[in-house]
């Protein structure tokens, strides 16, 4: 269509415009566009007499079947049926936005010695589900992931552990498999109270965060690599759970914590400032604010640790772009940290990329994990599986879980807050999930119930209004998938969804499919409708089960 349009314009006005088209109401046909208003103003021409000539000439394609001016200068366009059914089909094959590019997202990046939270999870199925976009545009996509097994964190965790355990190792093998998150995670608060309120466990607790570094007491190491592997362990089965792909490689504080310190003392005096002892960027000149990269006492930072991760991903992969995937509060946090990054290496001006989240909210508000009022994932999964049991379903059906969940962090666009609501989630005749796994199932069944072959459609097809409605919407799809790709917004794709399968409900409504002397044409439609839904429910990481 679009091809159509420029190549006329080309010929006829010697300019090139690219024309936008967009879905007017159905009566009005398939595509309008206001390309005739944009060429008005370079030709010298009324608008309307430009339409009328590109109308003209559209009618005379053999793809079109109507096109008519409308209002000061829009043209709005049939296709002929045939024509429509090749866009469904076109519809399908993989776009090239980000084609020849090297791409690295960290798709998780849950802390060990701390239990996740309903955040860790939201975090980690966006990351992961802008990395099935990036891959569906053409990109060569790493996933990752970078943890911190070092710092002021595990000093909190190690100072309760050890103090719980009477330092004796053994009886960390009195702690069954079951609860070791949950021991994890109630240490880490013990221990995170303890260092705000007891002046000794403070002190205590640098010493034991400062020795995560290089452990070198027995004791000590030993817990560590035990409680981490722990932890490690936890986040491999969360993140499967969640329905996310495994990472390629895992990055870890302990291995960036070299390299970026090393980078910051060497930009000393050009990109970073001394500072009563300690080492800063100050971000003022750029309008951003200071961040300390290394501690007066001479040990990196946050900060230092994320530049250094900078350049172990640039030595690991050369990515043309970087993402990160992170809550809205670390937004400036990242302003900074790049901004350093680029002046001290101009190699990654550009690459590095954070993307803002917003807050899962529950009744009880934003959670915390610092504070021990936080919702961790397996109590989610626990309201989840405890909400679909009562319903009848299985509690071990992690497809339809997957589905509740997935779908009702990515229905948002990202940035926004996400409200979760358990029964909302498994809700089967809402938008959710499990209800757009059901459309498919139950497009699956209908397909199974046919003793026909679906209908292979020619040049002469004639949809009937029903059959054409399904259809225009069928061919909407890869807008919307090529607006997720393009934008790395994954709602565009749900939305898409959810209309589709009411319009489905809607067509099938008045058409019966078995048994109707439009059986074969109508199969032919059904088949591209699973198709859709599978490819759409794919790209958001969510299974597309034939029966439910």
């Amino acid at each position: 269509m679009t091809d159509i349009i420029v190549a006329y314009v080309r010929e006829a006005y010697s300019t090139e415009v690219m024309p936008e088209l967009s879905r007017p109401e159905p009566q009005f046909g398939d595509f309008a566009t206001n390309v005739a208003l944009k060429l008005a103003k370079t030709a010298g021409k009324n608008p309307r007499e430009i339409a009328e000539k590109i109308a003209a000439h559209l009618r005379e394609d053999h793809l079109i079947a109507s096109a008519e001016v409308a209002g000061p200068g829009f043209v709005n366009i049939r296709l002929r049926d045939s024509a429509l059914l090749e866009s469904v089909d076109h519809g399908h094959k993989t776009p090239g936005a980000y084609r020849g590019q090297v791409v690295v997202i960290e798709t998780n990046n849950p802390n060990p010695f701390k239990d996740l939270h309903i955040g860790h999870a939201y975090n980690c199925i966006i990351a992961d589900t802008i990395a099935n976009l990036l891959d569906a545009g053409g990109a060569h996509v790493h996933r990752v992931s970078y943890h911190g097994d070092v710092g002021l964190h595990v000093g909190k965790s190690m100072w309760a552990i050890l103090k719980f355990i009477g330092n004796d190792p053994a009886k960390l093998d009195e702690v069954p498999a079951g609860e070791r998150p949950k021991f994890m995670s109630e240490r880490y608060v013990e221990g995170a109270a303890a260092y705000k309120e007891e002046p000794q466990a403070r002190q205590e607790i640098e010493t034991l965060a400062k020795e995560s570094f290089a452990p070198e007491d027995p004791v000590y190491k030993q817990v560590y690599e035990t409680c981490k592997s722990w932890s490690f362990d936890y986040i491999s089965e969360t993140v499967k759970q969640l329905g996310s792909q495994p990472v390629e490689k895992s990055y870890l504080e302990s291995q960036a914590d070299a390299v970026g310190v090393q980078t910051v003392r060497e930009h000393v005096g050009q990109v970073f400032t001394e500072s009563d002892g300690a080492v800063v960027f100050a971000g003022e000149a750029f309008g951003l604010h200071t961040r300390v990269f290394i501690a007066s006492r001479g040990t990196g930072l946050y900060e230092a640790r994320d530049l250094g991760l900078m350049q172990l991903k640039q030595q690991d992969f050369h990515p043309s772009k970087s993402y990160i995937v992170t809550g809205g509060e670390q937004r400036e946090y990242f302003r900074v940290v790049i901004k350093a990054a680029e002046m001290s290496l101009p190699e990654l001006a550009g690459v590095t990329q954070n993307i803002s989240t917003g807050t899962v909210k529950l009744a009880s508000g934003k959670m915390s994990s610092r504070e021990g009022n936080v919702l961790n994932i397996a109590w989610l999964f626990d309201q989840l599986t405890t909400a679909l049991a009562a319903r009848g379903g299985k509690a071990d059906d992690s497809e339809t879980l997957v589905g509740a969940l997935r779908y009702t962090m990515l229905r948002v666009r990202v940035g926004s807050d996400v409200i979760f609501d358990v029964d909302a989630a498994l809700s089967l005749d809402g938008n959710s999930g499990p209800y757009l796994q059901y459309a498919h199932a139950r497009g699956c069944s209908i397909k199974s119930k046919s003793d026909l072959s679906a209908e292979k459609l020619g040049d002469d097809i004639v949809f009937d209004p029903a059959e054409r409605a399904l259809a225009v919407k069928l061919s909407e799809y890869h807008e919307a998938r090529d607006a997720a790709i393009r934008e790395l917004l994954p709602h565009h794709v749900c939305t898409y969804l959810y209309e589709l399968a009411q319009e489905f409900n809607r067509f099938y409504e008045k058409s019966r499919i078995i048994d109707d002397p439009r059986e074969g044409i109508r199969l032919s439609l059904l088949e591209r409708y699973i198709a859709t839904l599978e490819s759409g429910l794919t790209l958001l990481g969510i299974p597309a089960p034939e029966k439910m």
